[in-house]
């Protein structure tokens, strides 16, 4: 880790003090006669006065919001017990991404249009051809969300009621994520690619009043006729007593589907009724609600078992959303933001709330690989993004094929590129400075989740980027690390500096979810996060401080973390090796087996070869060969075999612990967040692994 630390830095901002960051840090030195001058200072400061700081960060935000607040949050009350903050504040989550809030307190609930104005263009709505592009305007946008508002009301929808989607990242979800929440409702989506069961799981937990579905998705060249999936959705909901029908959304406005046969439905059209006179919009009034209140219902991307449904709440989500976006990725109204997501993904909330600061969007919907793997970048250069939102997987398969983004493209707009998904490898991190992109950028690697709708490790403006990690916790967290421990209700000790642990958070922050939906959620919600450790979140990832910083590498999942003979490590170790040597695998995925009669955990890794390469004993020994030089011999796996397929989620992340659960001798229930579940047939034969390597020595 040391060597890490001497490291060149890749990259440094030219003009920190210029940063919104730095000026935040100087008006809290200013109104505290205090002299911070380092991200640490700050971030010290952050943890230390909790009050002090998140008030800080209220006022800095100009919220619209409605109401006073004596309190900031009780710093006394034990973190498991989710205490409220800002109690006495009302607010509306769409009002807030639709306007802004005045500099100063001029008067109650005051509001202007300040960085969204009339004619800026708000939403640019694009697919995968790039050939329909849609520009939509503030204006037009206020209008068109208070027209679905206007139309759910009607329907009866109001203040705490579910509206689901299972549909696109275009400006129809986002109308109707606005439009639910700007009557008080509580917003959920789910990507259109996820089968009637997995939509299921989720749609009987939350008992909607409406469901919005796209009747067609398109995705890598392909088209999908959703009409059957839309109509086993209704099918399934009709035991839910609130369930009023779907409304269904035309994927491609010219040529919408013929939904005659589809039972309990009706066309987005007739649904939103006759267009509005532009006073009506001035005339619409937000359900402002508590500051604790929910607008959002979440899934975990768990890959066993029925996932669980989280609940956000609209002031923790817009609080915390500025201390990312505004503090540490320095945004203003004039950015122009690309995030690729689905809906079905925790960034999709996270790629919306950049309206909150003016931002423009463009929402994407489609492969990033298609019609060819550079058409994503012309889109960027096309749009003039200013910053992306992106992951390993996309990154590494452009430098795989040996482009360079920076010689075919116009990159001068480029000034922030956020990955997340997985750990970044060093050597993506190389190229995109020495190579790919233009050296000015910041790259900003991030960790977070569907659990906090937030960051536990991201990009600053204050400190270098180096080539490995992320640059340090979020302004606010007060993250930790506690050392291994098995058992529950522990009293968990602080690992040393460059020892790998548990992340832990060990005070209360605004985006703590308020609570699991349905009627186990608060002892599910106490087991998923207090259980393992006295008065701390406990997050179940195993992360190291690098010595002497702030900065982090996340390891991998506590439960998947290998370990054999006590040799802990993450598996994004191994990936990085094969990713930077073997061009000939396609992919890999290693977990530890322990079964009951081993008296040791060894490490298996399978690699998933690319078409028309060919998986040989003369590989496996290399790659044994190229872990044993870059990392040592007791990271060498046990075994490496091929396999077929690779488990992945919705989202492209591969899953590690149902194959690891199988290989230990469990059977597992595969998740509907699994895009293959049928790939985990395959490792039930490695139980037996023993015979099974000594019949791929005879071959």
């Amino acid at each position: 880790m040391t060597t890490a630390m001497k490291m060149a830095a890749l990259w440094k901002h030219p003009a920190p003090e210029q940063t919104q960051m730095y000026k935040f840090m100087q008006d809290i030195n200013l109104q505290n006669n205090l002299k911070l001058k380092t991200f640490e200072e700050l971030h010290d400061y952050s943890t230390t006065n909790t009050s002090a700081f998140w008030h800080a960060v209220f006022q800095h935000t100009n919220l619209v919001y409605g109401g006073n607040y004596s309190q900031v949050v009780d710093e006394s009350a034990a973190i498991e017990s989710v205490p409220p903050w800002f109690e006495g504040v009302n607010l509306n989550f769409a009002e807030n991404l639709l306007y802004s809030g005045p500099e100063s307190r001029l008067a109650d609930g005051g509001r202007l249009i300040t960085g969204k104005e009339d004619a800026k263009i708000a939403i640019t709505e694009v697919t995968e051809m790039q050939t329909d592009a849609k520009h939509i305007t503030w204006a037009q946008m206020r209008v068109e969300v208070a027209q679905m508002a206007l139309a759910m009301k009607r329907q009866g929808v109001r203040r705490r009621d579910r509206v689901a989607v299972v549909s696109g990242n275009s400006f129809n979800t986002l109308k109707v994520f606005l439009g639910v929440t700007a009557l008080g409702g509580i917003f959920s989506s789910t990507s259109p690619d996820m089968g009637v069961s997995g939509v299921l799981d989720r749609l009987l937990h939350l008992k909607p009043k409406l469901v919005f579905c796209d009747d067609a998705a398109v995705y890598n060249g392909k088209t999908m006729d959703l009409r059957g999936n839309i109509g086993g959705v209704v099918e399934g909901l009709v035991i839910v007593e609130e369930f009023q029908g779907v409304v269904v959304m035309p994927r491609f406005q010219t040529r919408p589907l013929d939904i005659s046969s589809v039972p309990r439905s009706q066309r987005l059209d007739k649904f939103l009724g006759e267009s509005l006179h532009p006073q009506a919009v001035t005339n619409f009034e937000f359900e402002r609600v508590a500051f604790k209140d929910p607008f959002l219902i979440v899934y975990s991307s768990g890959t066993s078992g029925v996932p669980k449904c989280i609940v956000h709440s609209v002031g923790g989500v817009l609080l915390s959303s500025a201390v990312h976006n505004v503090l540490h990725i320095d945004q203003n109204p004039t950015d122009t933001v690309l995030q690729f997501t689905t809906t079905g993904w925790i960034m999709y909330l996270l790629n919306v709330v950049h309206l909150i600061h003016g931002a423009r969007l463009v929402l994407y919907d489609g492969s990033p690989f298609y019609p060819e793997i550079t058409s994503y970048l012309r889109l960027i250069s096309t749009n003039k993004v200013t910053m992306l939102g992106t992951s390993p997987k996309w990154l590494g398969e452009i430098q795989k094929r040996g482009i360079n983004p920076r010689t075919i493209v116009d990159l001068a707009s480029l000034r922030v590129i956020t990955s997340t998904g997985s750990v970044l490898p060093e050597a993506i991190f190389r190229w995109i400075y020495n190579q790919g992109f233009p050296p000015g950028i910041h790259v900003a690697n991030v960790s977070g989740g569907t659990d906090i709708a937030g960051a536990f490790a991201c990009g600053n403006p204050l400190t270098p980027v180096y080539a490995s990690g992320m640059q340090g916790p979020p302004l606010g967290i007060a993250l930790s690390v506690y050392e291994e421990e098995d058992g529950t209700g522990l009293t968990g000790r602080t690992a040393q500096s460059g020892t790998p642990g548990e992340l832990v958070v060990t005070k209360p922050f605004p985006n703590m979810p308020t609570s699991f939906w349905g009627p186990e959620g608060k002892e599910n919600y106490f087991t998923s996060y207090f259980e393992k450790f006295r008065h701390v979140w406990t997050q179940g990832d195993n992360i190291v401080f690098l010595p002497g910083s702030r900065r982090l590498n996340f390891i991998g999942r506590s439960d998947g973390v290998l370990n054999p003979a006590g040799i802990r490590f993450g598996s994004s170790e191994l990936y990085s090796i094969i990713e930077q040597q073997f061009p000939q695998v396609a992919d890999s995925i290693a977990v530890g087996q322990k079964r009951p009669k081993d008296s040791d955990e060894h490490v298996v890794l399978f690699l998933m070869m690319k078409p028309g390469e060919e998986f040989t004993p003369r590989l496996r020994a290399k790659v044994k060969m190229a872990i044993g030089k870059a990392l040592g011999p007791r990271y060498i796996p046990a075994f490496i075999f091929e396999t077929p397929e690779i488990p992945t989620t919705i989202n492209l992340k591969k899953v590690e612990l149902p194959v690891k659960k199988i290989l230990c001798g469990k059977t597992v229930n595969p998740s509907s967040t699994l895009v293959n579940p049928h790939s985990l047939k395959y490792f039930y034969q490695f139980v037996h692994i023993e015979r099974i390597q000594q019949e791929a020595s005879k071959l």
